[in-house]
């Protein structure tokens, strides 16, 4: 993988000052990557993102590209979008809702 038993001993036992190009190589192995970002509360997606195309990493891993349409509140409160992803993107704008995926803010 590109990375000496020094850097995984040094992996395995927490140390704080590694290099993330090595991290990452490592991390390859098993389909994962690390890397820098933050989680949006939904009154910033909502008043930033909604009709734009966005790119969304869902906490199961999965990785979404397409359009968030709409907020879906309960009780005043933001709890889930309506997003058509790419793939559906020209279906949807000629049948309708049948492509939607509701997409919950937890």
């Amino acid at each position: 993988m590109g990375v000496g038993l020094r850097f995984i001993r040094e992996l395995e036992q927490g140390k704080t000052t590694l290099k993330m190009d090595k991290v990452n190589q490592v991390l390859e192995l098993f389909g994962y990557q690390l890397r820098p970002g933050k989680e949006l509360d939904p009154y910033t997606i909502y008043r930033s993102h909604v009709n734009r195309p966005v790119k969304i990493y869902l906490r199961d891993k999965r990785l979404l590209f397409g359009i968030i349409l709409r907020a879906i509140r309960e009780n005043n409160e933001i709890k889930a979008w309506d997003f058509v992803s790419n793939n559906n993107a020209i279906a949807y704008e000629q049948k309708g809702k049948g492509l939607i995926t509701v997409i919950l803010s937890e």
